[in-house]
């Protein structure tokens, strides 16, 4: 006799969002602890901190070339991939916090850790200013003009989750926000 199908939870650190993976180590082998958070940081998706990683290393790339080196500098590098990993997820917690009522009106995000109430508001935002103050330390290792240039870049990144409630088209500001 068969034994049957473990239940799959519908709400809780272990619950599948419908949009994600499933399967994921964040899902299997992360601290039950750190789930709500890993989820929130979206790790579970590479894709978002890939599209603002790729542009800095392609730069990184014509700079060398430019500059007749072989490589580009693998510490900038090592700096830009942490730097993409940590904002991606500080964006994300961000997006969150401003659509926690929103999301939890919509089947594809009420299992989010906001809404599903796994993180508090004020957790969530103490995350994301660590993550930020994180981001921060990274983006001082750069010149003047990268710091100035990386702090006014926020002003679009906090204008995006507000785009939902007066356009049609969120993905475009989005799509400036990665570019």
């Amino acid at each position: 006799m068969r034994e049957p199908a473990p239940a799959i939870p519908v709400s809780g650190p272990d619950a599948p969002l419908p949009d994600a993976l499933t399967g994921h180590w964040v899902d299997t082998r992360a601290p039950r602890g750190l789930r709500p958070y890993l989820k929130l940081a979206r790790i579970e998706r590479p894709i978002g901190w890939q599209l603002l990683l790729l542009p800095c290393w392609w730069a990184a790339g014509l700079a060398a070339i430019a500059g007749g080196k072989p490589f580009p500098d693998l510490w900038h590098c090592l700096l830009f991939l942490v730097g993409a990993i940590v904002m991606r997820a500080a964006g994300s917690t961000f997006n969150d916090i401003v659509d926690r009522k929103l999301d939890a009106q919509v089947a594809r995000t009420r299992g989010r850790p906001l809404p599903s109430g796994q993180v508090t508001a004020a957790a969530a935002a103490a995350f994301m200013v660590g993550l930020s103050l994180i981001g921060l330390v990274i983006l001082l290792q750069f010149n003047r003009f990268t710091v100035v240039l990386g702090i006014a870049s926020l002003a679009i990144v906090a204008v995006y989750p507000f785009m939902k409630r007066i356009t049609q088209m969120p993905q475009f500001v989005l799509g400036l926000a990665f570019s």
